[in-house]
C-alpha cells in the first residue's frame, strides 16, 4: 500500500528499462494501452553497455517503428562479418532494406526507444524495485519499494511524486496492481524468480574483460575481432573518441572481483590481435563471466518474461539484444491485443511456442561460436577449419548460418494446411501507392495486402479497424492476398484472394 492505503492500477506493468522494456513499453502505449515502466535504477542511460550491434531483422523491426533511419544516422554499417579470422559472412546479399550490420552503441538503441516511449505516454517510475509478486484471476499484484529520490523521476508520465510516499528520501512501500506484468528485468530477474521459474543453464566463459580505451592507431576495420587457441579480443568504436574492448585469456581466469588494469586489457589485445593499437586512457573496465540460460517457460499465468529474463548467452555473433528486442516485438502486439478485448488470452500462448525456440537456437548458435573461438586442442582447431570450410564454400549452410545470425532465417509454426507464407517473415516490398510495407506497419496496425490498385477496391476491409489496420495492394501483379501482424510475420495467406475469406481471417486476427 501506499502513503493513501490506495492501490493503483495498471494495465500492464513493464519491469525493467532496458531496450527489451523500452521497446515493449512503447508498443502497449502506442496501442493505446496504459503501461508502467518500473526499474530499479535512476534514470539515467549509461555508457557501460556491452551489445555494439543491430542486424538485419532488428533494424526491420525499428524500422516499422520509424526509429531505423536515426539509428542508421548514428551508426556505421558493417557489409560483412568475419568469424575466425577467416570466415566471412557477406551481407550484400541479404533480403532485406538493411543488407548489414549496423555498428552502434547500445545507449544509443536505448536513447532512440526512450524518447518514443515517453512520446507514446508510458508512465515511468525510476528508483523502483520490485519485491514481491502475486496473481490471481484478476490480475498481478506487485510490490515494489521506492526511493524518496528516484521514484517517478522522467519525462514521460510521472507516476509516485503527489503521494506522500517517501517524504525526506526515506523509501516507500507500495503495492501496484496490472492486468499482465512483463519481467524484462535481465539475468538476475526478481520476476523469474516471483514466479518460481529455475534459469537452468551454466557459464560458458569465465573472466572476460571489457574495458573503455582511447587508441593511439586506429584499426584498419570497423569492427576488429580475432580468437587464437589462448586468446580472442573485440574492438568496437563508441563514435566518441573510445573503443570498447571485449577480450579473454585462457592462462588468466580469475573471479570477476579480481583486479583488472590496462596492462592485462593490452596483453590480451596482443596475444588476439598481435598488437594493442597504442592503448590508453581507460575510462572503465572490469570483468564478467558469461552464462548460456533459459528459462523452460516465457509464460506464468499473467506474468511474461522478455529478453534476458528469459534466456542469456555468448555474446559471439551479437544476438543478445537484438533477440530481446525481437522478443518484445513479438510479445507487444499481442498483449495489447489481449488488454482491449479483441484476442483471447490464450493468444498470450503462442508468444512461449514462437520465441522459446529461437531462444534456444540463439543459444546453440552462439554457443557454438564461442566454443570454436575458444578451440586451442589440435583436433577442435581442426573442427573450427573444417566448420568454417563448409559455412564457406556450401551455399545452403551459408544461408542458414547468414540467416540466423541476421535474424531473418527464422520462421513461426503455423497451423495445420495453412498457406505456405503463414509463419514467414514478409520483406520490405513495395506498396502500389508508392509505399513500403514497414512504412505502413508503423503505428502498431495489421497490413492487409490484397491484388488491385487502390482504386478498384471493392470491400472496405478496414471499416471499424483503422487504428489498427491498414489495406494496402501489391504493386505487382501478384494474386495472393496476405495478412501482416505488427511484428512483420504473415498472419494469413491465400491465394484466391476472396472477400468472405479475408474477412474471416481479420476477424479472426485483427477483431
Amino acid at each position: 500500500m501506499n502513503a493513501t492505503g490506495t492501490q493503483d492500477t495498471h494495465s500492464v506493468i513493464v519491469v525493467g528499462a532496458g531496450p527489451t522494456g523500452l521497446l515493449l513499453a512503447g508498443d502497449l502505449a502506442t496501442a493505446g494501452v496504459p503501461v508502467t515502466l518500473l526499474d530499479k535504477r535512476p534514470r539515467e542511460i549509461s555508457n557501460l553497455s556491452r551489445a555494439f550491434v543491430l542486424h538485419a531483422r532488428t533494424l526491420e523491426e525499428l524500422d516499422a517503428r520509424d526509429l531505423a533511419d536515426r539509428l542508421e544516422s548514428v551508426g556505421r554499417p558493417l557489409e560483412n562479418l568475419q568469424l575466425f579470422g577467416r570466415l566471412d559472412l557477406g551481407l550484400d546479399g541479404l533480403r532485406s532494406r538493411f543488407r548489414h550490420v549496423l555498428v552502434i552503441p547500445q545507449y544509443e538503441v536505448e536513447k532512440a526507444l526512450l524518447e518514443r516511449a515517453e512520446r507514446a505516454g508510458v508512465t515511468f517510475r525510476y528508483g523502483t524495485e520490485v519485491t514481491r509478486l502475486t496473481q490471481d484471476a484478476d490480475g498481478v499484484t506487485v510490490t515494489v519499494t521506492s526511493s524518496g529520490e528516484d521514484a517517478g523521476k522522467g519525462t514521460g508520465k510521472e507516476s509516485g511524486e503527489d503521494r506522500g510516499e517517501g517524504s525526506g528520501g526515506a523509501p516507500a512501500t507500495e503495492r501496484l496492481h496490472a492486468s499482465y506484468v512483463v519481467g524484462a528485468d535481465g539475468l538476475h530477474s526478481t520476476v523469474r524468480k516471483a514466479v518460481g521459474l529455475p534459469f537452468p543453464g551454466r557459464a560458458v566463459i569465465r573472466s572476460v574483460v571489457l574495458a573503455d580505451v582511447r587508441l593511439a592507431e586506429e584499426p584498419q576495420a570497423l569492427l576488429t575481432v580475432n580468437a587464437t587457441g589462448k586468446a580472442f579480443a573485440f574492438l568496437a568504436p563508441f563514435g566518441d573518441g573510445y573503443h570498447r574492448v571485449i577480450g579473454w585469456n585462457r592462462d588468466r581466469v580469475v573471479s570477476d572481483h579480481a583486479p583488472l588494469d590496462l596492462d592485462e586489457v593490452k596483453q590480451i589485445t596482443r596475444l588476439a590481435l598481435g598488437r594493442d593499437f597504442g592503448m590508453h586512457d581507460p575510462r572503465w573496465m572490469s570483468r564478467f563471466h558469461s552464462d548460456e540460460r533459459q528459462a523452460p517457460a516465457y509464460r506464468v499465468g499473467r506474468v511474461l518474461l522478455a529478453g534476458d529474463a528469459a534466456h542469456v548467452h555468448s555474446p559471439a555473433g551479437g544476438q543478445g539484444m537484438n533477440t530481446g528486442l525481437q522478443d518484445a516485438a513479438n510479445l507487444g502486439w499481442k498483449l495489447a491485443q489481449v488488454v482491449h478485448g479483441r484476442a483471447d488470452d490464450a493468444l498470450l500462448d503462442s508468444y512461449q511456442s514462437e520465441r522459446h525456440p529461437i531462444g534456444r537456437a540463439v543459444l546453440r548458435s552462439s554457443g557454438g561460436i564461442v566454443r570454436l573461438a575458444m578451440a586451442h586442442r589440435p583436433w577442435s582447431r581442426a573442427l573450427r577449419a573444417a566448420v568454417s570450410g563448409v559455412v564457406d564454400s556450401v551455399a545452403p549452410v551459408r544461408r542458414r548460418a547468414t540467416g540466423q545470425v541476421t535474424g531473418l532465417g527464422y520462421r513461426y509454426p503455423a497451423p495445420r494446411g495453412a498457406h505456405r507464407f503463414t509463419g514467414l517473415r514478409v520483406p520490405d516490398i513495395a506498396l502500389a501507392d508508392g509505399g513500403r510495407l514497414y512504412a505502413s506497419l508503423r503505428g502498431g496496425r495489421f497490413v492487409l495486402i490484397t491484388p488491385g490498385a487502390p482504386e478498384t477496391a471493392a470491400h472496405p476491409y478496414d471499416e471499424g479497424r483503422k487504428d489498427r489496420l491498414a489495406v494496402e495492394h501489391w504493386a505487382s501483379d501478384r494474386r495472393t492476398a496476405v495478412l501482416v501482424r505488427p511484428d512483420g510475420y504473415a498472419a494469413w495467406a491465400s491465394d484466391d484472394a476472396d472477400p468472405a475469406a479475408i474477412e474471416a481471417a481479420l476477424e479472426r486476427h485483427v477483431g
